[in-house]
């Protein structure tokens, strides 16, 4: 039987390559919703090529447009969060793939934990905010949560059962300012920092890239996902993309995953695991791979990565508070509203002036990332960072 798959931001980078795999293997996998927050013609378009049993659009205002489009199609058109939040929980659905972008992932994803469905997990930021949370709700409902990020499903891909892991090495690209001096860095444009040097990604997660806060949210993912120490994680620079990650083990030895930088991999490994299936496109030649690269990471430069660690070593709902801050930086710096090192000024100030608590419950995240928000739009706006 072919697997049902719940798509939760289809029109996103990660969506987009993920019905590129559905495509390619349209005897295991069957697209059975597809989700958008705002971009309906994108939408539109997919639901026409892959037939879904339902589609959302979470923007309420695109409802109409949406529906008139697919009225010749026996597609079911749902609008709003809500509907977001539980069409996960319809029960043909094997898979959900979380794409979307930032916090909104989070209560989804919960939703389907509680509904019993496999987590493949592109969307970092939930387990940034509530780690702690969703891991507990899915020891209990049995659910397994699949890394979808390249560097997660890397070092997934190079557990050994019952061996236990003395470290895991996230691989970062070092972005496209990864040789900017720090007055170089207080000039640089949100076109410049959209220019990622090896990844065709998002608006948002390229910008995460540039100011490695990206790399950040993977050390706190990585902390959930593999139930290692802060200082279990190490973060290396390795501008080739090749080596996606690594673990070492307690005698020394070190598995490594490599290939070339195309995201359908880790979302196909996870639709099929256990196994792997056949993949269509570049493959490694190690006849032009004649130099990769390792070099420590400069938080002195990206500041980011620092405030990310210290959100991870003190807990409770600081992590929670580095992301909401987060989102609302790179979408002010998106808007040309703050500088490039004006972002880590305002998530450092971010986290001493909100609440910090300790051991944080669902309605304590939900508080703390709307307080976050409003304090930080706020230094924005009126320059107090």
């Amino acid at each position: 039987m072919k697997k049902q798959i719940a798509i939760l931001g289809s029109t996103g980078s990660i969506g987009t390559q993920a019905l590129k795999v559905i495509a390619e293997h349209p005897d295991l996998y069957e697209a059975y919703a597809l989700t958008a927050n705002n971009k309906v013609d994108l939408l539109i378009e997919q639901a026409r090529q892959f037939r879904p049993e339902a589609v959302v659009i979470a923007n309420p205002d695109k409802y109409l447009q949406l529906k008139e489009a697919l009225s010749d199609l026996p597609i079911k058109v749902y609008a709003g969060a809500d509907a977001l939040a539980q069409i996960v929980e319809s029960g043909p659905i094997d898979i959900v793939l979380t794409a979307m972008v930032g916090y909104a992932g989070l209560r989804p994803t919960m939703n389907a934990i509680k509904a019993g469905k496999v987590i493949a997990l592109a969307n970092k930021e939930t387990m940034v905010v509530a780690g702690e949370l969703v891991n507990a709700l899915a020891a209990q409902y049995r659910v397994p949560i699949l890394p979808v990020d390249s560097e997660h499903s890397a070092i997934f891909q190079c557990l050994e059962l019952n061996n236990p892991v003395h470290k895991i090495i996230l691989t970062a690209s070092g972005g496209p300012f990864r040789t900017f001096s720090l007055e170089q860095l207080q000039t640089v444009t949100k076109e410049q920092a959209l220019k990622h040097p090896n990844w065709s990604m998002g608006a948002k997660i390229t910008i995460d890239s540039a100011s490695m806060m990206n790399k950040g949210f993977e050390v706190i993912e990585a902390k959930w996902l593999f139930g290692v120490r802060p200082e279990q994680i190490e973060v290396v620079v390795h501008p080739q993309s090749v080596v996606h990650s690594m673990v070492e083990y307690v005698d020394g030895a070190v598995k490594a995953q490599l290939g070339v930088p195309d995201m359908r991999l880790p979302i196909q490994y996870a639709f099929s695991y256990p196994k792997r299936e056949p993949l269509s496109g570049e493959r490694l030649d190690f006849m032009k791979c004649n130099a990769l690269t390792f070099e420590a990471p400069d938080t002195r430069r990206f500041r980011n990565l620092a405030l990310a660690y210290e959100a991870l070593h003190r807990g409770g709902n600081m992590p929670c508070i580095v992301n909401a801050a987060n989102e609302v930086v790179v979408a002010s710096f998106l808007k040309d509203q703050i500088s490039f090192l004006g972002m880590s000024d305002v998530i450092e100030k971010t986290m001493e002036r909100v609440t910090f608590i300790q051991t944080p419950t669902y309605e304590d995240y939900v508080e703390t990332d709307a307080l976050t928000r409003r304090v930080a739009a706020e230094m924005v706006i009126n320059r107090t960072y």
